[in-house]
């Protein structure tokens, strides 16, 4: 268990910062050929830093220095034991710097300390050690090719990765991707979202003190048409790793036909159920979930639970324990690690949020500046809080007579990332599961599996692959199929 320090404790962290500030190339911070940008604590509206940014120029020479990285084998071609060895300790230098990065995360994103501190450090650390140890554990196959034969199906690393990584959590999505894909041997170059540049600098700049070679990991700060883009069009990029917003995910397919047919592996938005049936047990226990999976994060969450399907016998009493629920969540000044929850990230993505906060709200439906209220509001179906992914602190609920009802409004949805249902019967806690056109189905809790499981989504949720888990490391290679002729030339001519 983490332990937190104090308000002042963090704020003095903070004080004594020194964020970095430029693009990480070939090893080491350049000046970058774009213009400056300003890092915004989105609490404060406080200018953290400026970093100067990329330009078409700089992801041209990242490419070139990332393939070169490649060819040359220092890592693609390294013991497989030597790269986890690396990767080992870039996490333990992760961990040994926690509490900086725990700070920087904070202010560069308005999530709470409590959070960061507590969730999205360690499972950074967890992820990339998690994934070192499967380097050396995962085997190839063969293939019952006969006695005249061998086949042999070997995986190689798919060549240089762009990761796209979005701002709600900057430093486990690096981790979901440079975990595996640098596991695989590839060359990786991560566009982090413009609103949050800093970890990622910083992890790159853990990463050369690890041990891996120039050029293995670069950071490309700047936005998506000056550096997004780009490298979705690169003819030398091989494979873009994007999560992000659904639209932006459809871009980078058009990319991908409009260049080299480089692979793509999108997760995307999501606007995820929690189906309460009648004969649910423990209702303090799921209020408690329900609660947490849709304000955690601020509601900033591909993942997060914005639709609670409650049949009618059950929604009075799980009704008042939400609500009790949900007045107990402080928010305010994310340094402090009393509050749960802090700042949404800018203004403009603020005001998107707070233009939902329409009607009569169960509890909530008030912001003050950068900081929303949770809030609960019965809806019915076509109502734009029930459709839209809003990415904000806002649950929808909604009311259903029963199971079959339940289902067909948990899936009248064009996304399928995630949902739950809670019941004390088994047989319908599977049978929902197997119903509800998801990723990831939860029984009896909100979540999200763990690193040992995939995630990832269906319909416009998802495309291409999935991470965590060994399955993600399948997305970072190519399969090839190696097939050896044993028999003797001298019993005649063998060629098919």
């Amino acid at each position: 268990m983490t332990e937190l320090l104090s308000h002042a404790e963090y704020k003095a962290i903070a004080a004594e910062l020194d964020p970095p500030r430029a693009p990480f190339i070939d090893g080491k911070f350049q000046a970058g050929r774009g213009p400056k940008m300003a890092t915004i604590n989105p609490a404060t509206g406080d200018v953290i830093c400026e970093i100067a940014t990329c330009s078409a120029e700089d992801v041209d020479l990242a490419v070139a220095r990332a393939r070169a990285a490649f060819d040359e084998g220092h890592w693609a071609k390294m013991h497989p034991a030597d790269r986890k060895a690396v990767l080992i300790k870039l996490a333990k230098l992760i961990q040994r710097n926690a509490r900086k990065l725990a700070v920087m995360e904070s202010l560069d994103s308005g999530k709470p300390i409590l959070d960061c501190a507590t969730i999205d450090v360690p499972e950074t650390v967890n992820t990339i050690k998690w994934h070192a140890e499967a380097i050396d554990k995962i085997y190839d196959q063969t293939a019952p090719a006969g006695d005249d034969a061998i086949a042999m199906i070997v995986r190689e690393p798919i060549g240089v990765v762009a990761a796209i990584l979005p701002w709600n959590f900057p430093l486990m999505m690096l981790a979901w991707k440079i975990g595996p894909a640098l596991a695989a041997g590839c060359s990786v170059i991560v566009k982090p979202a413009e609103q949050t540049t800093l970890t990622a600098l910083r992890v790159a700049e853990l990463a050369m003190e690890a041990g891996l070679p120039r050029g293995v990991f670069q950071v490309l700060p700047g936005d998506g048409p000056t550096v997004g883009a780009p490298l979705g069009l690169h003819m030398d990029v091989d494979m873009v790793s994007f999560t992000g917003s659904t639209e932006t995910g459809k871009r980078f397919l058009r990319y991908s036909a409009d260049s080299n047919l480089k692979k793509v592996v999108l997760e995307c938005g999501g606007k995820n159920p929690a189906v309460v049936l009648d004969d649910a047990e423990n209702l303090d226990s799921v209020a408690g979930h329900i609660v947490n999976a849709a304000f955690w994060n601020m509601g900033e969450n591909c993942s997060a639970t914005s639709r609670l399907i409650v049949q009618s016998g059950v929604k009075s009493a799980l009704m008042e324990r939400i609500i009790a629920r949900t007045r107990e969540m402080r928010v305010g000044d994310p340094l402090d690690p009393t509050n749960h929850l802090g700042a949404l990230i800018d203004a403009e993505h603020c005001a998107k949020v707070a233009g939902y906060l329409k009607g009569t709200a169960l509890v909530g439906g008030k912001a003050d500046g950068p900081f929303v209220q949770p809030s609960i509001y019965e809806v019915k179906a076509g109502d734009a809080k029930a459709t839209d992914e809003i990415f904000g602190p806002i649950l929808s609920v909604f009311e259903v007579a029963s199971y079959d009802e339940a289902i067909a409004v948990a899936n009248d949805t064009p996304y399928g990332l995630a949902a739950a249902v809670f019941t004390a019967n088994g047989r319908r806690g599977i049978r929902a599961a197997r119903d509800i056109k998801a990723g990831t189905v939860t029984v009896n809790c909100y979540g999200e599996g763990d690193i040992t499981t995939p995630f990832g989504g269906y319909k416009q949720s998802g495309f291409g692959g999935r991470d965590n888990g060994v399955h993600a490391h399948d997305q970072y290679t190519e399969l090839k199929t190696i097939w050896i002729d044993l028999t003797d030339p001298a019993d005649g001519d063998n060629v098919a």
